[in-house]
């Protein structure tokens, strides 16, 4: 068998929702579903590969400096998800209006931030998705740095390496190990499918408790 690239990987996964996914890694015994981050700019949902950003406290590294989160875009494909590690504790945003306008111009399909990020009206004036714990008028400037640039992070409980996969909706975000997307993918559209045939039974008049009964209550038993 032929394997996907990852363009057909993320095509696929544009096809599917949060939940989906989310059940097909319970199904496979995997871990990547993480809950309480929002939707705060555009309710459209995104899926994509991703690249990663570490902030903190702390010296950034050596070089050229750069604002946080320039680096990233500059390095992402269209399509591609920006994620964001802010575990300072400093009320300080991830993310701001700027960047959503960069990323938006690059074509980078949005961005997830472990933290709070700022300047909403700005990204949705713009119609760029930007995922985050909460919304924050705060600014990085003066309280964190950019501490590594595509290196793992982790989100809620999940380790997060560049090149992983994300999708995001308002039901949550969920990421999957590159090593693992094709079978994950594969694994939610057979829900994805049986979910929709559940759905056209009930509109066809079938009993909820019938529809709802054996066949979905053990749909992922492994």
């Amino acid at each position: 068998m032929t394997q996907a690239t990852s363009s057909d990987l993320v095509a696929r996964l544009n096809r599917l929702d949060s939940c989906a996914v989310s059940d097909a890694l319970d199904k496979l015994g995997l871990k990547g579903a993480v809950t309480g981050i929002s939707p705060l700019t555009s309710a459209r949902r995104i899926a994509g590969k991703v690249l990663t950003i570490r902030l903190g406290v702390g010296e950034p590294p050596p070089g050229v400096p750069r604002h946080i989160g320039t680096t990233a875009i500059e390095a992402a494909q269209p399509g591609d998800i920006i994620v964001v590690e802010q575990r300072s504790g400093l009320n300080a945003a991830a993310w701001g209006g700027i960047l959503s306008r960069g990323a938006k111009l690059r074509g980078i399909a949005g961005t997830i931030a472990e933290g709070p990020v700022r300047d909403v009206d700005e990204a949705r004036e713009v119609d760029y998705p930007v995922y985050g714990r909460g919304a924050t008028c705060c600014t990085a400037r003066g309280r964190i740095v950019e501490l590594a640039n595509n290196q793992p992070i982790v989100v809620g409980d999940v380790n997060v390496k560049p090149g992983d996969y994300a999708i995001a909706d308002s039901s949550g975000v969920v990421f999957i190990a590159a090593e693992e997307a094709e079978r994950v993918i594969a694994a939610a559209e057979n829900i994805a499918a049986r979910e929709a045939a559940i759905a056209k039974a009930l509109l066809d008049g079938e009993p909820i408790t019938k529809v709802m009964g054996a066949n979905y209550e053990n749909m992922l038993r492994r």
